[in-house]
């Protein structure tokens, strides 16, 4: 009988062995399968100039959204228009070890140093809706921006204003897509005979500058039939300014980016069109474009053609933009989904 119980005992002790040894191996395998899942999984690190403008958190949004649905983390950094605390945060994104950087950029020249230390770390660098010049970045995409200064140009004729006065009032002069808006602009004005008063700028897209302008000039302004705004955060310290000296609605207003407020404006006639880049179609594309870099593949399509930045020829995946009045904002503002006909008509009886 003893010897029947220490036999038992010794199975049962084997049978205890043979399971933890089976438990062992199936935690190793996990653990090796949860290493290889971590390593698959990408990482993408995105700079932006700031929030303040309203479309960018869209793009963010929209962006982050997409790459985890492809499959990658976004690491999100808002500058807050400080250039010093974009390049720290570009050399955070580094250290980090991400896969490839998304950079809004605040001064299109000042960030060649950085992009340089990104790709000795093997980095994929991608400037997202502004152009940074004389860098080794592997992609810009970003809308048709001389278009975006045509369409502004082309409303102002079609509004009347040929043989008439127009002011300008830019964005920050440090985004290259400032002057590629303004020369397709005045191209069209000049191709009008519209005399060109005055042109400004925005430092760092502070809107604000708009407004004291309109204050500080304000006979300059009553001479004038026209106000080219640089963005729709612009428009709306004119508006706001023009409206104090009873002139809105009388002195034409432009914009771009579809801002809320502006197409608020634009059904109660004082502002007469913004231009509208698709968010959605830019930050998703921007994610695919994003990812394929990531994993080593080509960017193609029918979208993609090439530019030079001063220091290479690179792709350029060029999206469409398109302009929006009164008459078409039903159909390309409300049925897209950008904004509810509520909120666009919400000041409208």
């Amino acid at each position: 009988m003893r010897k029947l119980k220490k036999y038992i005992l010794l199975l049962a002790m084997f049978a205890m062995l043979v399971l933890s040894l089976g438990a062992c191996q199936k935690n190793e395998a996990s653990v090796e399968n949860g290493s290889a899942e971590e390593e698959k999984k990408l990482s993408i690190g995105m700079s932006f100039d700031s929030f303040v403008i309203e479309r960018w958190q869209k793009d963010r949004d929209i962006f982050v959204q997409a790459a985890k649905e492809l499959g990658a983390e976004v690491n999100v950094q808002n500058a807050s228009g400080d250039v010093e605390e974009q390049r720290r945060q570009i050399e955070y994104l580094i250290k980090k070890g991400v896969d490839v950087l998304v950079i809004v950029c605040i001064d299109s020249d000042a960030l060649t140093e950085s992009v340089a230390a990104a790709k000795n770390e093997g980095i994929k660098v991608i400037a997202y809706d502004r152009l940074i010049n004389n860098a080794d970045i592997d992609l810009y995409i970003s809308f048709d921006n001389e278009m975006v200064g045509t369409l502004m140009g082309q409303s102002l004729i079609q509004e009347g204003l040929s043989g008439g006065k127009v002011i300008m009032i830019g964005g920050s002069p440090a985004d290259n897509n400032v002057s590629l808006v303004e020369n397709a602009f005045i191209k069209v004005m000049n191709n009008y005979g519209v005399e060109i008063l005055d042109s400004t700028h925005c430092d760092g897209w502070r809107a604000e500058l708009a407004a004291d302008y309109i204050y500080e000039h304000r006979d300059l302004v009553a001479q004038c039939d026209a106000i080219m705004c640089g963005n729709d955060n612009v428009a709306s310290q004119v508006a706001s300014s023009l409206a104090v000296q009873r002139l809105a609605g009388k002195i034409m207003v432009t914009g771009q980016d579809a801002d809320l407020e502006a197409c608020q404006r634009i059904v109660e006639g004082t502002q007469i069109m913004t231009v509208y880049k698709p968010v959605e179609k830019l930050a998703r594309r921007a994610a695919e474009c994003a990812v394929a870099l990531a994993r080593g593949e080509e960017i193609t399509g029918s979208d993609v053609g090439e530019i030079d930045n001063g220091g290479k020829t690179l792709p350029f995946v060029r999206l469409e933009p398109i302009k929006v009045t009164r008459e078409n904002m039903d159909e390309v503002i409300i049925d897209s989904g950008f904004h509810s006909k509520e909120e666009v008509y919400l000041n409208v009886k």
